[in-house]
């Protein structure tokens, strides 16, 4: 039985001394959520720009916002990556549907 999937956004704020790394982070988030058996529905690259407080005393970060579809176990291993990977300043992730069809991508 496959398993029930539901929507999630994911945006989280690079360090601006590792955006280099960018795309790294990406490709591990992506695996993540691949290999729980979701899919990325979406990925916007904010770039580099002005934080609303000092964090570490930096000014800036680069801006990544993702939509994904995934099973519930996802999220809470995001978040974990997220917690542990220095490159990551701040991050959220916000359950946007309870249930996620395919199909009504294409409505």
């Amino acid at each position: 039985m496959a398993k029930k999937l539901r929507k999630y956004e994911t945006l989280f704020v690079l360090h601006p001394d590792h955006v280099e790394a960018k795309d790294e982070v990406v490709n591990k988030i992506t695996e993540m959520v691949t290999q729980d058996g979701g899919e990325i529905l979406k990925q916007d690259d904010w770039g580099m720009r002005k934080l609303a407080y000092p964090i570490e005393k930096k000014r800036q970060g680069y801006y990544v916002l993702m939509e994904f579809a995934a099973p519930a176990e996802t999220p809470p291993k995001l978040e974990q990556y997220f917690r542990i990977d220095e490159r990551v300043m701040r991050f959220i992730v916000v359950k946007l549907e309870e249930k996620f069809e395919p199909e009504t991508l294409a409505a």
